[in-house]
């Protein structure tokens, strides 16, 4: 489905669910009037530039203690769409699930699943793209498209078929081939970076600011079962962060 602008395409997926609707029914939008990203921060997309869309998902007996085997999917879907298009080598999926072309972020992706008892009912995923854009006018730290990178236009809704046809492809295949890929492509998975325990009302600009004076460094050890990232600090000590708990410094 298509409409030319409305407040959030998650929002009016969750406003038509019902049971008859498919597995990976969609909605795109030119223009979004309250986009949502992760962590409640909003969504900048000039008019008619990017691919923004919701997508139903329906997946029979996915376990609620299993979900991030969602996130995984929806992630290494993107990759591989975007990947025919942009340099391999600086792609990466930003744990838990945004895309990033070298330190700046081209994709996010907001999932949100419904339960029913200890299953996953159903899921809608969010997804933005920087496809077009090249001025930017909002606080966001750290945006880039795909024109910025290449030079080149993109036509949206086809990216958008693509990524529902790598979603066919990656859906069946074993969970430990989706986490490989995961892993493989998977932002800072070398080296010693910074991070910052997430402060509640922390800003992007007081990240900027305070980031480097309060930033611990960390090197990458894996990713859980149920999402968590786990890091080994520079004492040698192994941590576990859930998403809300910590922030990369840029």
């Amino acid at each position: 489905m298509y409409i030319k602008q409305t407040h959030s395409t998650s929002s009016l997926l969750r406003e038509q669910y019902s049971d008859a609707l498919p597995h990976l029914y969609t909605i795109r939008t030119d223009f979004q009037t309250a986009g949502r990203g992760q962590a409640g921060n909003s969504w900048e997309s000039e008019e008619g530039k990017n691919l923004l869309f919701s997508t139903l998902l329906r997946y029979d007996g996915i376990l609620a203690a299993e979900q991030w085997r969602l996130s995984m999917l929806v992630a290494v879907a993107l990759w591989d769409t975007l990947a025919k298009y942009l340099p391999q080598e600086q792609l990466t999926i930003k744990w838990p699930n945004d895309i990033y072309f070298g330190d700046k972020k081209l994709v996010g992706i907001l999932i949100e699943n419904s339960l029913s008892g200890r299953y996953v009912g159903y899921s809608i995923v969010g997804v933005g793209v920087n496809v077009n854009q090249t001025a930017w006018i909002s606080n966001a730290p750290n945006p880039i498209s795909m024109k910025e990178i290449t030079g080149k236009n993109y036509d949206v809704e086809s990216l958008m078929n693509e990524w529902i046809l790598s979603m066919k492809s990656w859906e069946i295949a074993p969970t430990e081939d989706i986490r490989a890929a995961y892993l493989a492509h998977l932002y800072r998975r070398e080296g010693w970076h910074p991070y910052l325990e997430r402060e509640v009302n922390l800003t992007p600009t007081a990240i900027a600011r305070e980031g480097i004076e309060n930033a611990f460094l960390a090197e990458f050890v894996n990713v859980t079962e149920q999402g968590e990232l786990l890091l080994r600090l520079q004492n040698k000590e192994e941590k576990k962060y859930h998403f809300k708990q910590i922030r990369f410094v840029l």
